[in-house]
């Protein structure tokens, strides 16, 4: 619930927006509404915009899910004075679902919620206190209002919190357990009940009471939805708890068993011999009962773990069931008749292809004598159609010219002679 705020609450920016310190702005808003929204309609939504978010953030901020109009009172008092539109603003936020009364929520849930134990969910009796505000508007003070926001808002972190613990891998959950496991969300056992509540309300949780100790069981991976509380879950719950109170006292007996070594150790050197033997008969006792329960604990977890293997068991067999049934769909028009018969038709239609290949093969054959004429057709025209190939040039002369070729009283040079020389070679 809502706690009580200071009445002077002015100046206090962790509790009140900034509006609160201006006088002027606080008076027009602790005024009361109009008898409706259409004589001023701005006034009237100025007003609402103000106190509906500020009733949500006081309760988020301080981890309430519900209030009373009371309380509210209460809380928003300022130099003594109370916002006379609170009933208006809570009516409104009733209609537009904001608001729910606590008992409407719990009744509203197929739960069971009253076989849960007495005092899990306080709510109000309905005393309809009568309190002359706005004239004919009538709210009860005392009744419990929960903002659905918040409480959606517990069930998901509460939801959250169980995935992200060791009991996730446990099928149900004790209560106490659970509400020390949340704690730090659900700082008491009402708003534990009113997170599971929503959690029941969206098919997450189951809340059952068995042999006097409530139990919650979550939905698990890979459902949308959780399962009823049935005798299989009964018995693995019953196993997993002598597994845990097995464990516990076997680890409570070897300590005992351990304290009397030392406290034997400890006489025999002040010198009680008599006493350090009885400390380590109690000492054997205590070790040959904890081996007792130690064998009892292994066949507990044997069975456990051949329940776990089950489940697993199960769904491998769900998924043959599932493959079977898949494949008798695929082969539900093929059979044997049909399969040799197309086998037939297709070794037909091969036959016929190697029979017009060998047709085929035989034409060109024939054909043979034909190509023959015009490879040799082809030839001549190739001979006919080869160039003349000139002559090759003689060789270049390596011997002088004569000298009587040359001019009189001239000497001829050497590159006369040269180019001489390639002339005569060349005629």
């Amino acid at each position: 619930m809502l706690p009580s705020a200071p009445q002077q609450a002015a100046g206090s920016p962790a509790e009140f927006p900034p509006e609160w310190a201006d006088d002027e702005r606080m008076a027009f808003l602790f005024s009361a509404f109009k008898l409706n929204r259409e004589v001023n309609c701005t006034d009237w939504d100025g007003k609402m915009s103000f106190w509906a978010p500020l009733i949500v953030s006081c309760c988020r901020r301080r981890g309430a899910v519900s209030v009373t109009l009371q309380e509210l009172s209460e809380s928003f008092r300022r130099n003594g004075a109370v916002p006379l539109g609170l009933p208006t603003v809570l009516q409104d936020m009733i209609r537009r679902g904001k608001l729910q009364k606590e008992s409407e929520f719990a009744a509203l849930v197929d739960s069971g919620w009253l076989s849960w134990g007495v005092g899990l969910l306080l709510v109000r009796p309905l005393k309809w206190t009568l309190t002359t505000i706005l004239g004919s508007s009538r709210v009860p003070p005392e009744e419990s209002y929960l903002v659905t926001e918040l409480v959606k808002e517990k069930a998901s972190e509460l939801l959250s919190v169980y995935r992200g613990s060791p009991a996730a891998e446990r099928t149900l959950v004790p209560f106490q357990e659970l509400r020390g496991m949340a704690a730090h969300i659900c700082p008491d056992e009402a708003t534990l009940c009113l997170a599971l509540l929503q959690l029941q309300k969206e098919k997450q949780v189951t809340v059952a009471v068995h042999e006097g100790e409530k139990i919650v069981k979550f939905t698990q991976a890979g459902q949308s939805r959780v399962s009823p509380v049935g005798e299989v879950d009964l018995g693995i719950y019953q196993l997993q708890r002598s597994e845990r109170l097995l464990g516990e006292r076997v680890e409570a007996l070897a300590q005992e068993a351990e304290r009397c070594r030392e406290e034997a150790r400890t006489l025999l050197r002040q010198g009680k011999k008599t006493q350090a033997l009885r400390c380590l008969r109690a000492r054997k006792r205590a070790e040959k009962r904890a081996d007792s329960l130690h064998t009892q604990l292994e066949t507990v977890q044997g069975i456990l773990e051949r329940i776990a293997n089950s489940h697993t068991d199960r769904l491998v067999v769900q998924a043959y069931q599932a493959g079977v049934s898949a494949l008798r769909l695929s082969l539900k028009d093929v059979t044997v008749e049909r399969a040799e018969n197309l086998v037939d038709q297709i070794q037909e239609l091969c036959d016929a292809q190697d029979d017009v290949n060998q047709t085929l093969a035989g034409l060109n054959a024939s054909m043979g004598g034909d190509t023959d004429e015009l490879e040799a057709e082809l030839r001549s025209i190739l001979e006919d159609s080869t160039p003349d190939i000139p002559p090759p040039l003689p060789e270049v002369p390596t011997k002088p010219l004569p000298s009587n070729l040359a001019s009189p009283g001239l000497k001829p040079s050497s590159s006369s002679l040269q180019s001489s020389s390639a002339l005569e070679a060349a005629q």
